[in-house]
């Protein structure tokens, strides 16, 4: 059965690989599962058709047959869970990279992008100089906890896991924002991440949807 996941047409990252659906993709890749991407306008995603996949409007979703997922991290696990790569044999090293997935979006990525979201959404509002700096105490919190953690290791847990991936693409928010240069081993860390074939190839598909070079998906 042929993977078909959702995607922004036109994605508001200008094809810099920050949408959700650049974690599905990459999660494919690194198991070596073909795929079909469907773009999506803003208008569509917002339509019943869409809405009976995903109930909030978003993206990404992940069709497989009768399956339908909808929230990123729900499709990653499920990609992991179902093929080989992503999440360690031995039963407490499986747990503990499926709890660095939630550690990801629940816990390191909720103040990066009320942190990003302030900066396109209320930088002409009055209080937002006096915001922000608020924001970035908040998102150093999570820093320095991660990379108190992460110190000299190349992946949060022994191998690269599910809980690599989605971290990276969680950090990778704050690039461009002059955070990261303060944490010499996390920046490290997303290097070696983005340095993945893997990763390189979905990046590519997803940037070739911006620019109009290529069919998305493979």
């Amino acid at each position: 059965m042929t993977i078909t996941i959702t995607a922004f047409e036109r994605s508001p990252d200008r094809g810099r690989g920050l949408a959700r659906d650049m974690r599905v993709r990459w999660a494919l890749e690194e198991v070596g599962q073909p795929y079909d991407v469907r773009l999506l306008s803003f208008a569509a995603m917002k339509e019943p058709a869409h809405r009976a996949l995903h109930p909030f409007g978003q993206i990404p979703t992940y069709e497989e047959g009768d399956l339908v997922l909808f929230e990123s991290g729900a499709i990653v696990l499920h990609i992991a869970e179902r093929h080989a790569g992503l999440l360690p044999d031995d039963a407490n090293a499986r747990a503990r990279a499926i709890s660095w997935m939630f550690a990801a979006l629940g816990t390191v990525e909720p103040p990066i992008f009320e942190r990003a979201m302030a900066t396109i959404a209320e930088r002409d509002k009055a209080w937002y100089e006096q915001r922000l700096p608020m924001l970035d105490e908040r998102v150093r919190g999570r820093l320095d906890e991660l990379a108190n953690r992460l110190g000299d290791a190349d992946w949060l847990d022994g191998a690269f896991s599910a809980g690599d991936l989605l971290m990276v693409t969680v950090l990778r928010r704050l690039n461009g924002s002059g955070m990261l240069e303060d944490y010499p081993n996390l920046c490290a860390y997303i290097a070696r991440g983005e340095a993945r074939p893997a990763y390189q190839r979905a990046f590519e598909d997803q940037l070739a949807v911006f620019t109009g070079g290529s069919t998305p998906g493979r």
